[in-house]
């Protein structure tokens, strides 16, 4: 008789689980976002990464949460684990939307405070995910 192993979750299951089990004051907003994210681009994949939803394009995470604020949480845009070379010392990227606070020329935030801030972010979020997804891809 073989012990039964325990099945990996795959990075959706373990998204779907994390936000099962989220103790958040906005966590209604931050699957609203979540739904934004998938909703922005059919090949983008989720998992957990820094104790938090994260997206992946082209098997790099590009766009993860940060819960830890208070009264808020933040979008962080990247261009995954290991730092790439962008050409210039500009910022990647042109946000006609006006969303991303910058923090490096390579990764930047977007802050959601409640649901009417979500909504009032909902179409521009969706440009913007679009256009750093473009930029950040090989």
């Amino acid at each position: 008789m073989t012990a039964k192993k325990t099945a990996k979750l795959s990075g959706h299951e373990q998204v779907i689980d994390f936000l099962n089990n989220l103790e958040h004051p906005l966590k209604d907003e931050i699957e609203e976002v979540r739904k934004i994210i998938l909703g922005a681009n059919e090949e983008l994949c989720e998992h957990i990464k820094w104790k938090a939803p994260s997206f992946c394009y082209d098997n790099e995470d590009r766009i993860t949460f940060n819960l830890h604020g208070k009264g808020y949480f933040l979008l962080i845009f990247h261009c995954g684990a290991k730092a790439k070379e962008h050409a210039g010392e500009a910022r990647l990227l042109e946000d006609p939307t006006g969303l991303l606070d910058w923090v490096a020329k390579d990764r930047a935030t977007v802050k959601f405070t409640d649901m009417n801030d979500v909504e009032a972010k909902r179409e521009k979020l969706a440009v913007i995910i679009t256009k750093w997804l473009e930029v950040t891809s090989p």
